[in-house]
């Protein structure tokens, strides 16, 4: 029996608290796990020792999650999402060191974007396709903004995703969704490589090529106009407002892998009734 749909976004919400949780392990140390292997790359190539690193062993489960400041280990009760974090004002209960808020707002995020995606598409293939989704672009864009970096642990899985989900046509036909990768990636490509030989110099990363291409696989072709005009307006917005309101440098590059992901769910939820609106 189908859950009531009140009933089925409470249950995602819990979830999605849960999973706004790990995603905050994961926009911690997926960078991290990237540097080391760099490193161990680049050691490997000169034909030099792979450098040791502390602790040997970094990865999303190992070793277990630590106040930075103190090393002090967290425990399961204070591990629960949002309540743990308002339980101890903020702060660790060992060195008393702030906490950033902006742990509890991920878990919130992943939470209320999950209750959301089945209360509208309802607790179906399809609402649970789209809060992996959601959960992904929430990791993507506070990576991109703390490194400026979209891993491709992240983009590749989720453009697969998106054209094994279309497989069955949960969003869009699969041949709009091959189109939509294929025209997402090569859109901002060329963008790439105009602005390259106008500036001499690069305006955008490759991850942006691969998160437009994921974008593409799951909303198909149709939409990418819309999330580029989207994510642009967004853009625009977010950086006038750093440069008025903290001084922030013009000349300082900013992550549109953010501006993008935003888009992106925007056009998930509203997307058709946009374009349709358009079209009328």
């Amino acid at each position: 029996m189908t859950p009531e749909p009140a009933v089925a976004a409470a249950i995602a919400l819990v979830v999605g608290l849960c999973v706004g949780s790990f995603l905050n392990v994961v926009v911690h140390r997926l960078p991290k796990m990237m540097e080391r292997e760099w490193r161990a790359q680049c050691a490997e190539l000169r034909g030099e020792t792979v450098p040791d690193e502390n602790p040997p062993r970094y990865n999303l489960a190992v070793p277990r999650s630590a106040c930075p400041a103190c090393g002090h280990r967290i425990g399961a009760l204070e591990n629960i999402p949002i309540v743990s974090w308002l339980a101890l004002r903020g702060a660790c209960s060992a060195c008393r060191k702030p906490i950033s808020a902006r742990y509890p707002l991920v878990e919130a995020l992943g939470g209320l974007l999950a209750a959301y995606a089945i209360w509208h598409f309802g607790p179906t293939w399809k609402g649970a396709s789209a809060c992996v989704l959601l959960w992904a672009l929430i990791a993507l864009t506070f990576i991109d903004f703390d490194t400026q970096l979209l891993p491709d642990n992240l983009t590749l899985p989720l453009l697969w995703g998106g054209l094994v989900a279309n497989l069955f046509g949960l969003f869009v036909s699969l041949q709009d969704g091959v189109i939509g990768a294929i025209a997402g990636y090569l859109a901002l490509w060329l963008v790439y490589w105009l602005f390259r030989l106008i500036r001499g110099k690069e305006g955008m990363g490759y991850g942006d090529f691969k998160l437009l291409g994921a974008l593409g696989a799951w909303l198909g072709w149709q939409m990418l106009p819309l999330i580029v005009l989207l994510s642009s307006v967004v853009g625009a917005a977010i950086g006038i407002t750093l440069m008025v309101f903290k001084g922030r440098d013009h000349n300082v590059p900013l992550a549109f892998g953010p501006y993008l992901a935003i888009a992106g769910g925007i056009a998930l939820f509203f997307g058709p009734a946009i374009v349709k609106g358009w079209y009328l």
